[in-house]
């Protein structure tokens, strides 16, 4: 009588806490989750290191054009400003004493993509590993203008 009961009470008992398999199928959703999420975080973070590019292109052609008011010239040997540092990027200028073009040349991280800005104010993407965009913008997605 008392194994039976004590059978009877054994089995009357909830088990709890999670399967081995529900665990595992928590683990899977979470796993194709992240699959999902991780390239478009990258992509973000990419895309978040691309103005301190352009802001330095920025920055120097408004020192470009305040020597071209205080001189008459960009400087016919080279850019006369100091060019300014960018993270991430590098910054080179070619002038032609009545012209000059600024181009952000991305480094590290950022290698393949390339921004250029003129005397005129024209700006351009040269380089872009997601395809340069038509016409005269800076693009920061790719292949698209984002700056219009």
């Amino acid at each position: 009588m008392a194994l039976s009961t004590r059978i009877s009470a054994m089995s009357s008992i909830r088990q709890r806490g999670f399967t081995i398999v529900e665990v595992m199928i928590a683990v899977a959703i979470v796993s194709i989750l992240a699959a999902i999420a991780l390239p478009s975080y990258n992509a973000y973070i990419q895309r978040s290191r691309v103005p301190a590019g352009l802001d330095a292109l920025n920055a120097y052609a408004a020192r470009m054009e305040q020597a071209y008011q205080d001189s008459g010239s960009y400087g016919a040997a080279g850019c006369t400003p100091t060019l300014p540092t960018a993270a991430n990027f590098t910054i080179t200028c070619a002038s032609g004493g009545q012209t000059y073009t600024a181009t952000a040349t991305g480094s590290g991280p950022m290698s393949g993509y390339s921004y250029t800005i003129n005397n005129q104010g024209v700006r351009a993407t040269t380089a872009h590993p997601k395809g340069v965009p038509p016409g005269n913008c800076w693009s920061i997605r790719g292949s698209v203008c984002d700056d219009k």
